[in-house]
């Protein structure tokens, strides 16, 4: 009994010395993905990509992606998602006219459009069927833009490591903007033709045709800057709601309440600001302690406030005549 442990002994401290000589695995993204497990028994591949829902943990294993998005990932993937309605929003009313009685169905029409390819990008997301998400945690601006950091071991030969760190926060936008696109070729030229009665014929479509070419900006743009957008898109709402309600309420000519209650669509396009001023504002303080970030929410109206109160030492109607005038 005595030799059979010291055997026993023997051949686990081989087997720990076996464990200790393999070689490392390189690279900030290389993982090790599972290969057999029997109870308390893992069995680990060679070092490499990890699969599709799994990332890397400090010990360089592949572990799936369960757990749920932070608010921010969700505040993240609300931008994205506004971006093709704002858009599609913006050509409508730019090519509808002023005497179009067909501008609000397409407004409808593209709200329609994009909420149903939200929900179905949810359902077809991990896990399927249900509208939540499955996700890994964004720990770093590299990790999404994987492919940089492809290890080369000898200078010479380069191990690809390339997989989606942030799953599926790179992806789902695609998907996404794909299901806009197919639902707004079926649905939108359809009510177009029936509705657009108040537009000539080579009028009627162009915004269908501006959106055959934002979607593909939008997509390069999420392909390249998905991480910049990622870390700044809370600053690009705050500014951007700024500037636009600042120049709408200019080129109106709103210089006091009365000019802004006079219509209700003054009124709808501030109160959609306000709503961007919010998203930013909870984007940036991310309502980690909600005590101090909710009054944040109080410097809304500040903004349109600051405006009206100020329209009379800047005229903006005289500088807008002044400009047509060619002075």
């Amino acid at each position: 009994m005595k030799g059979e442990s010291e055997r026993t002994v023997g051949a686990r401290v081989i087997l720990v010395d076996a464990v200790d000589i393999q070689p490392a695995c390189l690279g900030l993204y290389c993982g090790k993905t599972l290969l057999f497990k029997n109870g308390s028994t893992e069995i680990y591949g060679e070092c490499g990509v990890c699969p599709r829902g799994q990332r890397t943990n400090a010990q360089k294993y592949c572990q799936p992606c369960t757990e749920s998005p932070e608010l921010y990932d969700w505040l993240y993937l609300g931008f994205m998602a506004m971006l093709p309605l704002v858009l599609h929003w913006f050509f409508i009313e730019w090519y509808s006219g002023k005497k179009s009685s067909s501008a609000l169905f397409q407004h409808i029409t593209a709200l329609f459009e994009c909420t149903m390819a939200a929900i179905i990008t949810l359902l077809v997301s991990d896990p399927v069927g249900v509208l939540y998400i499955h996700s890994c945690r964004v720990l770093m601006l590299s990790d999404w833009y994987t492919m940089l950091y492809n290890p080369s071991p000898d200078y010479v030969t380069t191990v690809h490591c390339t997989h989606e760190a942030v799953y599926p926060l790179y992806t789902i936008v695609f998907i996404y903007y794909a299901f806009c696109l197919v639902l707004m070729m079926l649905l939108r030229p359809l009510l177009v033709k029936k509705i657009a009665c108040g537009l000539g014929k080579s009028d009627r479509f162009k915004s269908i045709y501006a959106a055959l070419y934002f979607f593909p900006i939008l997509t390069v743009l999420q392909a390249v800057g998905g991480g910049l957008l990622y870390y700044a898109f809370p600053y690009i709402i705050l500014v951007l709601s700024l500037v636009t309600l600042a120049v709408y309420m200019s080129a109106s000519e709103i210089e006091n309440c009365y000019d802004l209650l006079v219509r209700k669509k003054r009124l709808i396009v501030l109160f959609s600001h306000w709503l961007l001023h919010a998203y930013g504002i909870i984007s940036i303080s991310r309502v980690d302690k909600l005590e101090q970030d909710l009054p944040l929410l109080a410097l809304v109206p500040t903004p349109a406030l600051f405006y009206l109160f100020t329209a009379k030492f800047t005229e903006p109607s005289r500088i807008l005549s002044e400009g047509a005038n060619g002075h």
